[in-house]
């Protein structure tokens, strides 16, 4: 019989391990044959999108045979006007995790080195080893990403980029805008820092900080999956001096925003109304989770964001047994992935009925978790 051979991969593709950053709810559903009871481990907004932001993509469908613009240019005129900046300085692109790729693409190859911290968001670290780049990680300092030791750790290197997260996740801390203009100003010479800042619109007032959108040394991430309840649309977009943005149009999948997503993201920036609602909702949520947490020994970290990270009191061992005990009872939650931070489990900010289920179901679960 006839040998035939397959696809040439290159062998950075033969190195890479066959694994995905995250193992998607869905994913577990089948695996488990039966649907979660309560879905509170991917940080969606489960007090969904504007209604304004429905409706648009209701009407947008009926144009669905149409390619969307690939300029994104409605969109991205909105942004600017929003943040006072010119739409030079707006890229759009496919969630942030679809413009971190396209980043690491203009930035590393083969070699190049960025740094990041141990168990920070990793869909940056994926994008970094799949083009081939070299990640350096630090680890967190109580509880919250060190933006000294990334300093630190970027001159030692001769890091190209630094990631981080403000507010954080999988911990939910943040740091005061000051930290983060600090550490804009203390950037190597030729190092570009990622800021993410997912969750920002749920963070105190004073965790954004002031920078120039000509700034060359940095560029600030958004998207419009968390507060604004968009996380199934894929919509993402970057803030940065002209020349950064103008370069993603060298590698970026320029049909890669649908004319839905552009038309629902839209009318979503255009609803201040439900962005508050949503913000308000997601605190009551927050204090909910704490006190569901306090009432069985799990002590709530502090939290930006649309989720409560809760600290488990053991090591990782517990807190998977934890993790695993809920998911049996069909309460889907996560967990940071690295030491000491796996010490914990991370809820989403679910609505009333969820965080019912979960007061209801978490005793049991943490009954069978320390069963020896």
């Amino acid at each position: 019989m006839t040998h035939t051979p397959g696809p040439r991969f290159t062998p950075l593709a033969q190195s890479l391990p066959a694994t995905v950053p995250f193992v998607g709810p869905e994913t577990q559903e089948r695996a488990r044959g039966r649907p979660f009871a309560a879905r509170l481990g991917a940080n969606e907004s489960a007090f969904g999108p504007s209604p304004r932001a429905v409706a648009a993509m209701a009407e947008a469908a009926t144009g669905a045979w149409m390619y969307g613009d690939p300029e994104s240019h409605d969109l991205r005129a909105a942004l600017a006007a929003h943040h006072r900046v010119g739409m030079e300085n707006v890229i759009v692109g496919e969630g942030i995790d679809g413009l971190l790729g396209y980043l690491v693409r203009l930035l590393v190859a083969p070699g190049d080195t960025v740094v990041t911290s141990a168990g920070a968001y990793p869909t940056f670290n994926y994008h970094v080893v799949g083009f081939g780049g070299t990640l350096h990680a630090v680890p967190y300092r109580d509880d919250h990403e060190d933006p000294q030791a990334l300093l630190d750790m970027a001159r030692a290197v001769n890091a190209k980029a630094i990631y981080l997260a403000n507010p954080d996740n999988p911990m939910g801390s943040w740091h005061a805008a000051g930290v983060i203009t600090d550490m804009i100003a203390a950037l190597p010479p030729g190092c570009l820092l990622l800021l993410d800042e997912a969750y920002i619109e749920l963070a105190p007032d004073g965790t954004a900080p002031e920078i120039a959108p000509d700034d060359p040394r940095v560029i600030r991430l958004r998207t419009f999956s968390k507060a604004r309840g968009l996380a199934g649309a894929r919509v993402g977009y970057g803030i940065a001096a002209p020349g950064l943005i103008s370069a993603f149009g060298k590698v970026r999948n320029h049909f890669g925003m649908s004319r839905v997503s552009q038309a629902a993201a839209l009318a979503a920036l255009q609803d201040s109304d439900h962005l508050a609602k949503v913000v308000a909702k997601t605190a009551a949520a927050r204090t909910r989770i704490a006190e569901i947490g306090a009432a069985h020994g799990l002590r709530a970290l502090p939290s930006a964001t649309n989720f409560v990270t809760l600290d488990c009191g053991g090591d990782g061992a517990r807190a998977k047994a934890i993790l695993e005990a809920l998911i049996a009872r069909d309460i889907f939650v996560r967990m940071p992935f690295v030491a000491p931070q796996d010490r914990c489990i991370r809820i989403s900010c679910g609505t009333p009925e969820m965080l019912d289920l979960l007061a209801e179901r978490l005793p049991d679960a943490l009954a069978a978790a320390t069963k020896p």
